[in-house]
């Protein structure tokens, strides 16, 4: 006889959800064993109860490894969509302004509520927290930069020492020849055999 068919919803019997949350919770850190070992994969896993237990698998690397190089691989794309988040939520600092002006022009003043201050007051500091990220995403590409061009002048640097010595080495061959007529060149220091 078959299994009947489990609806997905939230289990209302504490007793039962907590028996379900166990034996779903087991079978799932086996599968990612599982996962781990026929594919040879840095597996992580994490679960958080409802009480706020914590949960955690991880196969052969540590499981901070695993979360650093997830978080390295996409904490641009965390970032960006943060950012872009929250300028959707907020429009443009010219919106945020005029909706400012709206707010509390002229004889307006005096009917704003705390509400509506609170509001706006939020309003400001997403927007300034919206701009701050920016910045920094600007200057971290300008230091970026910066650092290929200082990578790019080394090695340039390093081609004309090089350049440099060769010539510097060129230049002492050059002196310590002798001339076409047989004599020795003026810059050499000359030995002359001592007679008894």
């Amino acid at each position: 006889m078959g299994r009947k068919k489990l609806e997905i919803k939230r289990i209302e019997n504490k007793s039962s959800r907590q028996v379900t949350f166990s034996k779903r919770r087991n079978g799932l850190i086996e599968k990612a064993r599982q996962l781990s070992v026929l594919c040879d994969a840095s597996v992580a896993l994490l679960v958080v109860s409802a009480s706020g237990k914590l949960y955690s698998f991880s196969s052969g690397d540590n499981l901070v490894k695993i979360l650093d190089r997830y978080g390295k691989q996409h904490a641009d794309d965390l970032k960006a969509l943060d950012i872009q988040s929250k300028a959707l939520n907020y429009g443009s600092h010219h919106e945020l302004l005029e909706l400012v002006e709206s707010k509390l022009v002229g004889s307006n003043v005096n009917n704003v509520s705390v509400d509506t201050l609170v509001q706006l007051e939020e309003h400001f500091e997403t927007a300034l927290s919206v701009t701050r990220a920016k910045k920094t995403e600007l200057m971290l590409k300008l230091v970026e930069n910066l650092k290929e061009k200082e990578k790019l002048l080394k090695e340039e640097n390093q081609v004309l020492a090089s350049q440099m010595e060769k010539n510097h080495h060129v230049g002492a061959e050059a002196e310590m020849e002798i001339s076409p007529a047989g004599q020795i060149s003026d810059n050499l220091p000359v030995t002359l055999p001592l007679l008894n």
